[in-house]
């Protein structure tokens, strides 16, 4: 792999979108209510469910303890009575999607998010999703993955969620460095990381992903030596290696570990390491941040251009009909996007009086769908083509940008199309900023984005 310069490095590590939508949520019109989201869940369903089946995203909450670099949305708590309540109105909120399927929908694939999903019982877990498998229609291809927490994913966790039918899991591991780990208080033994790793095999799991972070408190060349060496032995089947996200405004416990965090330089020095030894190991680069070996699914759809990209990151699945349940989750039915009230009591208030849970929507428009074609198409195939009429109504910014990404060797394009070439892939989330016309129209104000490289 070609080293980057520092030059590119300093020009382009600015606050980008990851682009898991377009429009990104902070740009959503909150054009959406509740009788429209209804129309356009049954009209999505109506036109997709059959074929693709329906895709959900669940979250779950509640952590026991807080790991300070952790960005999602969560709950810290011990008390495990919090449990059942929750469940319970994950059902609810389930229920008022069944009414508007009006048939048992066909179910694509599930994946538990969170929080911790293992922070909930074995037995807490089978309620709730006993119900959503005994009121749908599994479909052959299936897939069913939950987020793990080496710690607290036992034995019990992983055999009662494959009785469901679940074959994929993945662990957050983000370094294996004593000192990183008690920087971001996450501690989790690499002998705990390989017991769950071990037992999930042993039961019949056939992927295991595992989250790694670069750019963390403490981090250097030999600490990510370190780490991928022990990743090495244990040889997952995917490997996620994220960016930290550096957002201290918004997550304030990210300040208590600022003044050890590597500069940009070195934090890009880090992902070039971990990049060439993921090669040596074998793992072939997916799309941005992911990685697998050559026989694993998401690769195979990598090569044959059918890989997919949503909220959850990239999938085989071509589902376009992706509910999500529980405080906070996102929701994409094509037609629209809704996210769920964030907070947990007034999300339970909501489906508990019968409504969804909506806090805020976005209803796209013809022109919204094609640019969340052209950028699904950039970010999963590093490729697209485009009509001549659409390259004719470029604008003068768009070519400028375009031209100037041509001359340092990140791209090429022509009135056909356009292709990433192996330096731009790290850079493909500004390149996409070229395409966002919704950014471009409010470029004045600040959304809270991390930075791209």
């Amino acid at each position: 792999m070609k080293r980057i310069t520092t030059s590119l490095i300093e020009k382009y590590n600015i606050p980008a979108p990851r682009y898991t939508s377009y429009p990104t949520v902070p740009l959503w019109s909150n054009d959406l209510n509740e009788l429209s989201w209804m129309k356009l869940v049954k009209q999505s369903y109506f036109e997709f469910g059959e074929e693709e089946g329906v895709t959900l995203y669940i979250h779950l909450p509640y952590c026991e303890s807080l790991c300070t670099y952790c960005g999602c949305n969560k709950r810290i708590t011990k008390n495990h009575e919090v449990e059942i309540p929750f469940i319970e109105t994950v059902i609810q909120e389930w229920k008022k999607y069944l009414a508007l399927f009006e048939n048992q929908p066909k179910l694509a694939g599930i994946h538990l998010g969170g929080g911790t999903p293992t922070f909930f019982s074995p037995e807490s877990l089978k309620e709730m999703l006993g119900f959503i498998i005994r009121h749908a229609r599994i479909m052959e291809n299936a897939e069913f993955s939950f987020e793990g927490h080496p710690n607290n994913t036992s034995r019990e966790h992983l055999q009662t969620l494959y009785d469901l039918g679940f074959r994929r899991v993945s662990y957050g591991i983000q370094d294996f460095a004593l000192e990183v780990q008690k920087a971001i208080h996450r501690i989790q033994p690499f002998e705990k990381v390989k017991e769950a790793t071990d037992v999930a095999r042993q039961i019949g799991y056939t992927s295991i992903n595992y989250d790694l972070i670069y750019g963390l408190p403490h981090q250097n060349i030999e600490t990510i030596k370190d780490t991928f060496s022990k990743v090495a032995a244990l040889r997952p089947d995917r490997i996620a290696y994220y960016s930290y996200a550096h957002l201290p405004s918004v997550f304030k416990s990210q300040k208590s570990f600022e003044q050890f965090l590597p500069n940009e330089n070195e934090k890009r020095r880090l992902y070039e390491k971990g990049k060439e030894i993921l090669s040596e190991m074998g793992y072939l680069e997916i799309g941005m941040d992911h990685f697998s070996l050559p026989e694993d699914p998401l690769y195979k759809a990598k090569i044959n251009k059918n890989l997919h990209r949503n909220f959850m990151g990239y999938t085989t699945s071509p589902s376009k009909i992706l509910i999500g349940l529980g405080n906070s989750s996102i929701s994409d039915v094509y037609y629209a996007y809704a996210q769920n009230e964030k907070n947990i009591e007034p999300y339970k208030q909501l489906i508990n009086s019968n409504s969804f849970a909506i806090q805020k929507g976005h209803i796209l428009n013809d022109e919204d769908r094609d640019t969340r074609n052209l950028i699904l198409e950039l970010i999963c195939n590093h490729q697209t083509t485009w009509s001549y009429e659409f390259f004719a109504e470029l604008s003068y910014t768009q070519l400028e940008n375009l031209n100037q990404f041509q001359k340092e060797g990140l791209l090429d394009y022509d009135q056909k199309g356009i292709q990433i070439l192996e330096e731009g892939i790290p850079f493909i989330r500004i390149i996409c900023m070229t395409f966002d016309k919704k950014m471009q129209e409010k470029q004045e104000k600040q959304y809270g984005f991390s930075k791209a490289i």
